[in-house]
């Protein structure tokens, strides 16, 4: 049997082939982004990179294929999914040659089409490791969405397979393209709130599996790799590394699940973890499957605090200040995450530059996942 389709009766197996076509959806974390490019190179669409998206899915379809108009180095040029009626409609919405659509068995044959230059995988977790190195020994770049993948061997496998084909990888945490994160960063390291004391973050909400087909691969633990820590915990995660602007050094953590609730007897719901970094400072992050919507993450300085809330939304932003003199409430105009992310992968590899979050940022996530499920497991403190 070969390798598609033992990847396709591993999906039947699991019960998600239709979960995965209804797919819902810090590098240094103070590194600059990529320099624009001349206006010469903006110019024409040709100048362009093409980019192919790897599973149509919820997120991929009212995300990010709407999102590249407003890309200024990059055009969408080929769809890969498992649903060939599906793929034949959104090309046509899109304007895509039929000769671009790609099924999971030929996938591997986009090698020989040249108009691919990236491709964004926007699988279930699970499957990220397995279509990130296929992407590369077909001589692609990628775009991986987070978290990378579901072990860290499984993120050191897509790195060495990327570096091999001499292509790059870059992991989708879309926060840190996104204008209200980066003015917090740049605020903190200016030193706006003094020094940093405590951050604390939280993400959360209800996954609903029976009622939505866009939740239905999360809760099952061989696609999803673990529960609301892998999903949206990353979250809490990554922005109290690139907040407090260095790595931690030790984790502690303790995770509840309703045994009597279904959806988690696969995965896990609620996750209350901590972060300590060599300065001092401390993270107090949670993740929860069950609690209302909440997107936030408040740090804490001897001279202020700032509050994101939401953080890690897809807009609506809101950032306030707090110090000795009063609150504020600064005004930052709204960009476009998506195709700033995409944008900034393009734009790296036509200058040849390492991307702000390569993959040795998303290996860095995923090994203090599995330091924070061990530490909950063994009841003590990890060092990381």
């Amino acid at each position: 049997m070969d390798a598609t389709d033992s990847r396709r009766r591993f999906l039947r197996q699991a019960g998600l082939g239709a979960a995965v076509a209804a797919l819902a959806a810090p590098g240094a974390a103070a590194a600059m982004l990529a320099q624009p490019l001349t206006a010469a190179m903006q110019n024409s669409d040709k100048k362009k990179l093409g980019w192919a998206i790897v599973g149509l899915g919820k997120f991929a379809t009212e995300e990010i294929m709407p999102n590249f108009k407003d890309c200024q180095h990059s055009r969408l040029v080929a769809l890969v999914s498992g649903s060939p009626d599906k793929a034949q409609k959104l090309a046509q919405q899109y304007g895509l040659q039929e000769k671009n659509i790609y099924s999971y068995q030929n996938f591997d044959s986009i090698k020989d089409n040249p108009e691919v230059d990236v491709v964004y995988i926007i699988l279930p977790n699970s499957l990220h490791a397995e279509y990130t190195i296929r992407a590369a020994q077909a001589g692609k770049h990628v775009l991986c969405e987070k978290p990378m993948a579901t072990s860290v061997h499984d993120c050191q496998k897509m790195i060495d397979a990327c570096q091999k084909a001499g292509k790059q990888l870059m992991i989708a945490y879309r926060c840190q393209y996104e204008p209200f994160n980066l003015n917090a960063i740049e605020r903190i390291r200016k030193g706006e709130l003094g020094k940093l004391r405590f951050i604390t973050s939280d993400h959360g909400r209800r996954v609903k599996p029976t009622e939505d087909k866009a939740d239905t691969w999360r809760v099952q633990k061989k696609l999803a790799g673990g529960g609301s820590l892998m999903d949206i915990g990353i979250y809490s995660l990554n922005a109290a590394r690139y907040f407090a602007g260095e790595e931690p050094v030790e984790v502690t953590a303790q995770i509840a699940s309703d045994p009597n609730d279904p959806r988690f007897k696969e995965v896990e719901d609620n996750v209350a973890f901590t972060l300590r970094f060599p300065s001092g400072v401390l993270a107090a992050c949670t993740s929860s499957y069950s609690y209302e919507t909440v997107k936030r993450g408040r740090v804490f300085g001897d001279k202020g605090w700032l509050d994101l809330d939401p953080l890690s939304d897809y807009d609506k932003h809101t950032m306030k200040i707090g110090k000795p003199d009063g609150k504020e409430e600064p005004q930052l105009k709204e960009g476009n995450q998506f195709a700033a992310e995409i944008d900034h992968l393009s734009e790296c590899i036509l200058q040849n530059k390492t991307p702000r979050t390569p993959g040795e940022e998303g290996l860095r996530d995923v090994r203090y996942i599995m330091a924070i499920y061990e530490s909950a497991r063994k009841g003590k403190a990890i060092k990381v």
